[in-house]
Order: C-alpha cells, then structure tokens, then sequence
C-alpha cells in the first residue's frame, strides 16, 4: 500500500528561501555588522513602510520585541540607529527597493579604505583621511557599524509579498485597538562565533589549533588569489631580469555590500575589470608586442575593497623576492577604477601630487600621460588631468606608491566625488551602468546583444591597449589595435546577469562548471579561489591565450611533451564549445601566461593580527542562517498551555506510581476454581 508522512514543522514554520544576512566582519580593533542570540530571534511582525510606522515600534505597540519588515527606501542610518537604540527591536528584515533608491546608496565609507593608503601625516597629511576630497559623500558607513541584532535581505519578491499577507491576515490593528492573537512573528537565526576583534578570535582559534584534537576555529582571513599575466611570456618560477621594466596595469576584481555574498558591483568593479580584460586581448592581438622592448603585466586584484588586500600581498612579496617581478622592474602604472558612468566623453586621469615633486618622476608622469592623451585622438573617449592639486582617488596604486616612487596614473570616470550612487551596495547592478536590452530575447541572444554600455567600455579599452603600446615602446600605427565590443557584451552579462552561459561554459575546465551559478556575485570571501577569481583566470586565459594540439594527458601533465616550456606557461584543459551536429562538446587544451598569486594580507603570515600597515579583516564563522514566520500565541495561552502540560505529566506520573504500587491486585492472576488444597 501507500504510505504518507506530514511534517508537524512544515505545518507550523514557513521557511524563508531567499535571504542574505548580514554577518559579524572583524579587524584589528573593531567588530561590525549584525548577529542573533545563539537560539536565534524572534518577534512579532512589523511592516514599516513610511518613518511614521516606527513609532509603533519603538513607542505604541503592546507585544514588543518587534520584527521589522522595513521598505528598502527606508534602509538608511538615521532608521537604523533609532531601532539600534532600543530593546524593543529583536531584528530587521529588509525589502529590496525596486526602483532602486533615487537619492543613491552607499553603506560604505565616505573615505574608503582610509588609512591603508598612501597618504598620512607623513605623506602628504594635506590629502589623509580625504581632507581634499570626500570620495563617496553619500557613504554613510552602516555597513561598518556593529548591530546588535540580525538583519536579512529579503531576495524574493513573492517571499515578502507572504510575509506582508500573514501581517494583514493577524497583526493590523482593528479599529484603532491592538490586534489580537494569535500574531504572525519571524525568527531570525544568525548567530555568530567571532567576537570583539581579529586579535581576539584569531588567538582564541589558534589556541584551538594548538591545544585541541577538534579546534573549532572561530574566524577566517578573507583571502582569495590575485590573477595575472604580461603580454611576453616570463618564467614563472624565476626572476625577471633586473633591467627589464615592466608596465603593470591593475584593477580590482571584487566588491562588498551590507549583506553577505550581495555583491554585484557593476560600476565598483565590474566596469573596470571588464575593461581591463577586453584591453588586455586587444593588444594581444597586435602583431608586434612580443619585440617590444618593455613587457606589460595585467594584474587583477582580490579583496581591494578591504583595506587593499591583494595589492598589499603583491607588494609585500615582491618586497621579499617570493614574485618572479620585484618593484624596481615597474616602469609604470596604470589603473582602471570606476569607468562606465561618464560625463559625456569625459574620462579623468589622476596622478599623485606628492610624488611629482620629484623633478624625475614627474617626468615620467608627464610622458604617461601624454601618451595616454595621444592614444585617445579620434575616439569617442576624451582624457583630461584631474588636476595637480587632486590626490589619488582610493586605488590600489596607493599600496605600490607606500613602497616607492612609482609614475602611475588612475583612470576614472570621476573628477572629484564618484558618480556612482550606489557605491559598495546592493544597488550597483547592470541597470546602474546603463545596461539594457530589447524585450523578448532568448538569453544566448541577450548574451550576444551589443548594449552602449558594451560599446562605450570598448571604446575606453581601445584607447588604454593602444597607450600600452605606446608606453612599452611601440612605435608602428595603433590603428589596427581595438577592442571588441561583442567580447565587452559577452563579458558584462557573464559577470553581472548569468554567470550560466554557453560562452562561460565553453571556456573553463570540466570540474569547475558546478561554479557556474545565476546571479553572479563579487565578495571576497573566505575559501578561495572564488568564482569571480576563476573566471577571470579563464577569459584572460580565452582572450590572452592560444589553442594548442595536445592531447588531453599532455595539456593535464604538459611535463610529458618536451615542447610545452611550462616554466613560461600554464596549460587548460578547457570544455569547449557545443559540436554543431550534436549535444557533445568539443574539448581542446589552451596555453597561455595566467597565473594566480596569494591575496592574503601580510599581517595573517606575520600573525601580526594587531597590524596597522596591513588589511586585518576576517569574517566570523556561524552555524546556522535561516529565517521563517509563523504564528505565535498569547503569553497567557502559552502560560496556560505550559501549566497544563506539567499537571497532566504530574497526573501521568501519580497514576503511574499507584498503578505500579497495586500491581499486584490489579494484576493478579484469578484462581483455579478446579484446584483443591490439601
């Protein structure tokens, strides 16, 4: 027969599928952001969707602790401190603002990374702490404050729309008198194990490490890998020459928001390294590069956005010989920042006014950046100087000027402040930078649709790759050099809409296309490599590279052909595209010079966890994240209910203990009536 199971749980819990918390990050000083108690927390629902629904909350309301369902255009510090401020409160669940927030906005600092940079009061203390310029003037830092209760990001419209309906359904107030029960109440769990600061929770996990048999560690170092590669091959595993000067070319790769993995960074990242990649394939293609007489390094790096991370390891092991590159090969500098939301044609180029008082270094810096103007003659991407009086915007160039004099140049799309309103937000997606497409496209044509913003990138990708060449000693015509806008289009939909396309499919390894999810996301994070690191690693790899005929054992083991020089290069066994005739797809073995190196601050292989020289972040681990509503009744009925249940087992007990103590009357066998005693 059949046999049916009910789940007594699922009868009374509505589980929340589609959330994001805010989790405990942690430095040398501080703890930030959100946690519950360890048995997570609960309370009865609030919708706040105007500034005057709060006074229910914190004043009016007769069944306190309450769980705010807050409107996303409500999310601000001002809100957040109020609700900070009292024990009223148990958590926040935050819809998501669709349109995204008019007036902007950043959870962020409005100096980011301030302190890890160059400037200080020993180098030029006129410009620390963005006394010159406030970089993000709508930061307002909530993202590192520290919560004493857990807030979540409602994902789902459909999950908030049921959470809405049960507070209609129990908790409105009927006629001006409160609602009766029972009420619909959430619970939040994401409670955290780290506390205080780095120090703190690196040491307690140490101790763990050391003295236990089952160390339960209690936080982790946000780390990841940088990726790179030069236009000519180097050995890897050796030393480039000395008198061999190398332009570098950086960008970040990675982003943050007040939510855990909510990263999509469109214009804080996104735009840059997309650039970045289609400049990179660009001069590749030109015939020449390998008889320039100067390389070129393209360097992506992680965890930037956390007190420069991946640029300070860079340097810091140049510094110590533990890189094939060390400082003093660095000829010069460029960096792509935030470079899709310009004014016009307008693209800003900033120098650093404290290093260009050295009559040689600035120079330098004017040949860079005439060789930069020079390269933008006849596009559609006008270069001006942001001025000599302008520091450097935050940058990962800072982290190599701590160590020397080097002539660099930023490339943004800001003079001043950043244009991007959502900076380091939830908000910094595809629709920020302009992104659109026609309705009614299947996704592989979304994939190859050609939007302005692909266009644009491509313009400004041109123009870097054909000052590159400049830069590195070419002197043939750069006409010929351009970037490919269907290559810029296909990267923006696989790092900001699908990263689950058949053009990523196509390009990575067989065992890495679990990593393929939907919704592409930017953070850092804590086990490493990330997805956005690998795919990176594998279109520089798709753009840079070249297919070469090995067998599927010689590309996994090139060591076996005597011809693979794998000290110079790296080899792929990559899926391939789609057989035509067929659902099968046609492997083949790519060679190219991508190469990943450590982005793990200094201050974690110094246990140095107090550093103020180095990035100190780590995240805190926990248990359990989830979040699910369901109705809670009266104290009263749950008193009763409870006094109830302990007399009916005091009851089960007695009768137990009589029943036990009679046993033998009550149970007793009858007698024969047939049996005669004698």
């Amino acid at each position: 027969g059949s046999c049916r199971g009910n789940s007594v749980e699922r009868k009374i819990y509505i589980p929340l599928n589609r959330t994001a918390p805010c989790v405990r990050l942690l430095n040398a000083t501080h703890q930030i952001g959100c946690q519950s108690s360890i048995s997570g927390d609960t309370g009865v629902i609030h919708v706040v969707e105007k500034e005057e629904d709060l006074r229910w909350v914190l004043a009016d309301g007769p069944h306190p602790p309450y769980m705010i369902l807050l409107d996303g255009n409500l999310f601000n510090r001002s809100v957040l401190l109020q609700l900070k401020g009292t024990s009223r409160v148990s958590g926040l669940a935050v819809a998501t603002a669709n349109p995204s927030p008019p007036q902007g906005f950043s959870p962020g600092l409005k100096c980011p990374n301030d302190g890890f940079g160059v400037y200080s009061k020993d180098y030029g203390p006129e410009f620390a702490h963005c006394n010159t310029t406030v970089w993000n003037p709508l930061g307002s830092g909530i993202s590192y404050e520290d919560f004493d209760f857990p807030i979540f990001l409602l994902e789902d419209a459909n999950e908030t729309q049921v959470i809405k309906q049960c507070y209609l359904d129990h908790n409105v107030p009927r006629d001006g008198s409160a609602p009766e029960y029972p009420l619909c109440a959430m619970q939040l769990f994401s409670h955290m194990h780290a506390v205080t600061s780095t120090v703190t929770c690196m040491r307690r996990s140490s101790l763990q490490s050391t003295f236990s048999i089952n160390p339960e560690i209690v936080c982790d170092p946000l780390l990841d890998y940088n990726v790179w590669s030069t236009l000519q091959p180097i050995n890897s595993s050796g030393k480039v020459d000395p008198e061999k000067e190398v332009i570098m070319v950086a960008t970040r790769i990675d982003s943050h928001s007040f939510f855990w993995n909510i990263a999509p960074g469109a214009e804080g990242a996104v735009s840059s390294f997309v650039t970045h990649l289609a400049a990179a394939e660009a001069l590749h293609k030109a015939p020449d590069v390998l008889l320039l007489p100067r390389n070129v390094m393209f360097t992506f790096f992680q965890g930037e956005t956390f007190d420069y991370i991946g640029s300070s390891r860079m340097v810091y092991d140049m510094e110590q010989d533990k890189f094939p590159l060390r400082l003093d090969n660095i000829h010069s500098f460029v960096e792509l920042n935030q470079v899709a939301l310009r004014n016009g044609s307008i693209l800003w180029m900033h120098t650093d006014p404290v290093s260009r008082m050295n009559q040689s270094v600035d120079v330098q810096v004017r040949n860079l950046l005439d060789t930069l103007s020079r390269s933008s003659v006849g596009s559609a991407v006008t270069l001006q100087e942001a001025g000599f009086s302008q520091p450097l915007p935050p940058s990962s160039f800072q982290r190599f000027l701590r160590a020397r004099h080097i002539p660099g140049v930023v490339l943004t799309d800001h003079r001043t402040a950043f244009q991007n309103r959502y900076y380091q937000s939830m908000y910094d997606t595809p629709e920020n930078i302009r992104m659109q497409y026609p309705e009614g496209l299947s996704p592989e044509e979304t994939l190859e649709y050609v939007t302005d913003t692909a266009k644009a990138l491509a313009e400004v990708a041109t123009v870097v790759a054909r000052a590159l060449y400049g830069l590195a000693g070419g002197t043939n015509s750069t006409s010929a050099i351009q970037a490919d806008p269907k290559t810029v289009t296909r990267m923006l939909y696989g790092f900001l809409i699908k990263m689950n396309n058949s053009w990523f499919q196509s390009i990575i390894k067989p065992d890495l296309k679990g990593i393929l999810g939907d919704v592409p996301q930017h953070y850092v994070a804590v086990s490493s490599p990330v997805n956005t690191t690998y795919l990176v690693q594998y279109v520089l790899a798709n753009l840079t590279g070249t297919v070469v005929n090995f067998t599927k054992e010689e590309c996994l083991n090139p060591e076996k052909n005597p011809h693979s020089e794998r000290e110079m290069f790296e080899y792929s066994w990559v899926q391939g595209s789609l057989d035509p005739n067929s659902t099968a797809r046609v492997p083949l073995c790519v060679r190219s010079g991508v190469r990943l190196s450590k982005a793990l601050s200094p201050a974690f292989e110094l246990r140095q966890w107090e550093s103020r020289e180095y990035s100190t972040w780590t995240e805190s681990r926990w248990k359990d994240i989830r979040a699910r509503i369901f109705l809670v009744a009266s104290r009263e009925l749950e008193i009763i209910t409870l006094v109830l249940g302990i007399a009916i087992l005091v009851l089960s007990l007695l009768t137990t203990y009589f029943i036990n103590a009679k046993a033998d009357v009550l149970f007793s066998l009858p007698r024969d009536p047939g049996a005669v005693a004698y």
